[in-house]
């Protein structure tokens, strides 16, 4: 397999993971040492950091989303790709208010001592949409 398909697996694999709610298999797919960039909030560190935020989001609302692929780079063990994303954020209850966003990301991958891929740095720029 390709390094370029080996990562679009990757994002396949985080979109699934997280439709499913299944916040394990995502801490899987990124890097211990993860960086998170999302505008107006201060950089989120690690797996610990993205893990609770996660959890805590499922724990009132489902999150639904679709990417698409823009570009995949490889350079060695280290790796890029821009993608356009739409993540849907919706309440487990009723009446509770649902988000849309949407956009683009610039996340770095970097293969570990196994041999497998990881996101190890991530840029949202989504944006809310009405």
């Amino acid at each position: 397999m390709s390094d370029e398909l080996a990562i679009r697996r990757v994002i396949a694999a985080w979109m699934e993971a997280t439709r499913a709610g299944d916040v394990e298999k995502v801490l899987k797919l990124m890097t211990p040492d993860a960086v998170f960039l999302v505008a107006g909030q201060p950089p989120m560190h690690g797996r610990d950091g993205f893990g609770a935020g996660l959890r805590a989001l499922l724990a009132t609302h489902r999150i639904e989303s679709d990417s698409t692929v823009d570009e995949v780079e490889v350079c060695g063990d280290m790796a890029w790709c821009r993608t356009t994303l739409e993540v849907r954020v919706l309440p487990l209850a009723e009446g509770g208010k649902a988000m849309r966003r949407a956009g683009h990301t610039l996340s770095i991958f970097r293969r570990n001592s196994e041999g497998a891929w990881q996101l190890a740095r991530d840029a949202n720029m989504l944006a809310p949409v009405a």
